[in-house]
């Protein structure tokens, strides 16, 4: 790392490094989550929509499981960055747009969303089929 740099890139970094090396966290409870046509497999990583299997990147999976596990309750960015990523500084904007790819890829329409909604002034919350 080049100087100079701030506390807060520093942080992140080795906030990165260390996760790249971690054991990954051990699911606890359900292994298997369904919801309407959505089926998500924690043990395999997989998620299937109306049977067909669908690509999501590991960070979008693990964003996807904390919905999922967590049905109607509303959480912030800020929440989301400690519990899904981490991080306990991070730009928020990482949040929103890993949730548009998310909805991108679980709901029918990603502009009209049904399960993964927007809870103006507070950040997200997942309503369960």
């Amino acid at each position: 790392m080049s100087k100079p740099f701030s506390p807060r890139e520093l942080a992140l970094r080795v906030d990165s490094v260390l996760r790249r090396t971690s054991e990954p966290a051990e699911v606890v409870g359900p292994r298997v989550v369904v919801d309407g046509d959505l089926e998500v497999d924690a043990a395999r990583h997989t998620v299937t929509r109306a049977g067909r299997e669908l690509a999501l990147t590991a960070r979008e999976f693990d964003l996807l499981w904390w919905f999922l596990t967590h049905p109607g309750v509303a959480v912030n960015r800020d929440d989301l960055l400690q519990e899904v990523w981490g991080w306990s500084v991070g730009d928020r904007s990482t949040v929103t747009v890993h949730v548009r790819r998310l909805r991108e890829k679980v709901e029918q329409d990603p502009t009209h969303p049904r399960r993964l909604l927007t809870v103006w002034g507070v950040g997200y919350r997942w309503e369960a089929s």
